[in-house]
């Protein structure tokens, strides 16, 4: 069974999986009344196979479902559409659960039961995210939360740079929120009224980033039934935000160059040049110039984008914003999940500024929702927070693990491995152990692509540490 509303805005459509034929009803009715374009279904597998690259932008789904459950859903779902919202209706005795598709890339949740309000709520949240996807003081999406020194000072460069046309790269570990700053460059930008469109280059296969860039023609490769405008086109006039830039291929990479000095593309498969009017912002966690010294990105390209370097500093280095976030985040997940009346214990607000926060930013935000989630009470204490489990303490390197041990490794350094590259690989060593070495269950917990983990445990194993 499912039930429709068309809607002629341009807002996204909302894909809902629910199998309770009352409650169905009543969110279609409250859908319909408030013009929100939507499709319910019963089944995950139906939802499943409406889940395309460029459809739905939205997905909020039931945990507990005939056949394919929720969680099983939200991983199909990022296979296909990585970046897709996916907001999860469960109830408090599901808390254990939704701890789990947290950990799978869930972005929200609806605890049930829940007033129309609510979801209506996360629905709009979303969307103008997805439409209208920049933090501004006076609008009505999330402002950037700016209260440490150090986040001011990366505020005023994308200030000076958005005024601009210019290149800006965006550098910082993964969480620091790289995509958030890169919108409000766009924001400030003389094409804040034209397309912002993003996209993960570390998300996308090989096989497909090239397609997805540039489109394709009808008859391009198998499956290519018609002919698909890519990003380039769609930011015509706007805005193309690059996400870990430096996983692009090589040889992708010198397509991108001369894109960027010619302004023209051509789609895979075709022969036309088509003009393309777009402002390139990227980003990356890399050291792209120790990556230009391996031979494994270009020079030429690394000078073109980086004409406008912004680091954003780890969540650690900007202790100012720690609680005004977490407070943020609080009232936003509260709100969604019925919890309004949270608030944290002086001794959780001593927790979250004394903690290292690895995950940075992200990690925060997985806290925070995790602690409404499990917390009995309407203080949030620092047991609810489960830091523990998932802080970035060096982890015991000579652990046997069943595919990915790791012996003979070096130590950090004499500060406990507080370095950027140091923190990055404890926790992603840490959660190998976590998950016996079990590669899938590592890329699922860490949010990061199959490709990119590969990379990273070479480096690894390149300066020293070994997996068995």
């Amino acid at each position: 069974m499912s039930i429709s509303q068309t809607n002629p805005s341009n807002l996204p459509p909302v894909l809902l999986v629910e199998d309770d034929d009352d409650l169905r009803e009543a969110i279609a009715i409250t859908l319909s009344l408030k013009g929100i374009e939507h499709k319910i279904v019963d089944r995950a597998e139906l939802a499943l196979g409406l889940i395309q690259p460029n459809y739905p932008n939205i997905l909020i789904t039931d945990f507990r479902l005939p056949g394919m459950n929720g969680i099983e859903l939200l991983r199909e779902a990022r296979k296909i559409q990585p970046d897709l919202p996916v907001v999860v209706m469960t109830a408090f005795a599901d808390a254990k659960l939704a701890v789990e598709a947290l950990k799978s890339g869930a972005r929200d949740f609806l605890i049930k039961p829940f007033v129309p309000d609510q979801l209506v709520e996360v629905i709009e949240r979303y969307q103008k995210e997805s439409s209208n996807p920049i933090t501004t003081k006076n609008g009505n999406v999330q402002e950037i939360i700016a209260v440490d020194p150090a986040t001011l000072a990366v505020m005023a460069r994308c200030e000076r740079v958005g005024k601009t046309d210019a290149t800006a790269l965006l550098t910082g570990e993964s969480g620091v929120g790289k995509d958030i700053f890169a919108k409000r460059i766009h924001e400030l930008s003389n094409r804040a009224n034209k397309p912002y469109v993003a996209i993960n280059c570390a998300a996308i296969p090989e096989t497909l980033l090239e397609s997805t860039l540039f489109g394709h023609e009808k008859g391009a490769f198998t499956g290519a039934t018609k002919t698909s405008p890519g990003k380039f086109e769609q930011a015509n006039g706007g805005t193309l935000f690059l996400d870990e830039i430096g996983e692009m291929p090589l040889e992708l990479q010198a397509k991108l160059l001369r894109v960027l000095q010619d302004k023209v593309i051509e789609r895979l498969g075709g022969r036309e040049s088509i003009s393309c009017d777009v402002r390139i912002i990227t980003a990356t966690n890399k050291d792209l110039q120790a990556r230009v010294a391996e031979g494994k990105f270009r020079e030429d390209l690394y000078f073109r984008i980086a004409v406008f370097p912004i680091r954003i500093p780890g969540l650690r280095e900007r202790g100012g914003d720690v609680l005004p976030l977490a407070e943020s985040f609080l009232r936003r997940y509260g709100k969604t999940m019925g919890r309004t009346d949270s608030s944290l214990s002086k001794n959780s607000k001593a927790l979250l500024q004394s903690y290292a926060w690895p995950g940075n930013v992200r990690e925060l935000e997985n806290a925070i929702q995790r602690a409404l989630l499990l917390s009995d009470h309407s203080v949030i204490e620092p047991a609810d927070l489960e830091l523990d489990d998932i802080s970035g303490t060096k982890i015991a390197l000579n652990k046997s693990v069943s595919s990915a041990s790791v012996v003979n490794a070096p130590q950090t350094g004499p500060e406990g491995g507080s370095d950027i590259s140091s923190l990055e690989r404890d926790h992603i060593l840490k959660v190998l152990v976590q998950v016996n070495g079990n590669r899938k269950k590592a890329v699922s917990v860490l949010g990061i692509s199959e490709r990119a983990l590969r990379y990273k445990l070479k480096a690894y194993k390149d300066a020293g540490f070994e997996f068995e």
